[in-house]
């Protein structure tokens, strides 16, 4: 149950860091709201898996699945740009990702 927890708290610091951008710097009312009930469920919900997972992984994968799929939705949400080293690099973050859970040794 912990690595479901850890998976969704990840998906949620996506939806956060993409509503950062729809905050217009927290002055819009309801991206704001929904930014920040993101950032409090994420936190909940990694600090809740964090009580059986080591640390230092669930924390690495929580960032990794936020900034991958941060990158990915910016590319195409946003027009960011998208070149064959950048491609590389996310393809590498998602490989960690993997390597950190086939890695982890299982709850503890």
């Amino acid at each position: 149950m912990a690595w479901v927890m850890l998976v969704v708290a990840g998906l949620l610091e996506i939806c956060w860091a993409i509503g950062l951008k729809y905050t217009e710097g927290f002055s819009r009312p309801i991206p704001t709201v929904l930014t920040v009930a993101a950032i409090i469920a994420s936190m909940v919900l990694l600090s809740l898996a964090a009580k059986s997972l080591p640390i230092g992984t669930a924390y690495a994968i929580w960032v990794g699945i936020g900034a991958l799929g941060a990158a990915v939705l910016g590319i195409f949400l946003f027009r960011e740009p998208i070149t064959p080293a950048r491609v590389f690099f996310l393809a590498m973050l998602l490989t960690s990702i993997i390597g950190l859970k086939l890695t982890s040794g299982g709850e503890h």
